[in-house]
């Protein structure tokens, strides 16, 4: 599938406290704990727990969020398809909705049972 800017542009207005609860939800279902959906999201984009919800209660957009954030050396090995989307494929001018995949990525990796460490990619 193809990304196209209408629909990057969907997803950066998105409001991230909105789909922040479905992560955290589909996580414990699994068997893994808020700690360490946190944790993901934390090396992913290096909030700290405070800013994450700080930027939750702020009820910034994806883009906002992602704007503020400062993505890990290591995001370009996330590789995968989510939601039909090959990640690696996503082209670089639909930079929110990339980032977006990428996460829910590592989200997927977590509430799939995969250890810590591949996921963050040590």
């Amino acid at each position: 599938m193809t990304v196209t800017a209408e629909k990057n542009e969907k997803v950066a207005k998105m409001i991230f406290a909105s789909i922040h609860p479905h992560y955290l939800t589909r996580v414990v279902k699994n068997g893994r704990t808020k700690e360490e959906l946190n944790q993901v999201i934390s090396w992913f984009t290096g909030f700290d727990e405070g800013k994450l919800q700080a930027l939750i209660e702020e009820k910034v957009t994806f883009r906002t969020f992602f704007e503020k954030a400062k993505i890990h050396p290591n995001a370009h090995l996330i590789r995968g398809v989510v939601c039909g989307y090959r990640i690696e494929e996503i082209e670089d001018k639909f930079e929110v909705y990339k980032q977006c995949r990428r996460m829910e990525k590592l989200i997927d990796e977590l509430a799939k049972g995969r250890k810590m460490e591949k996921i963050l990619r040590q």
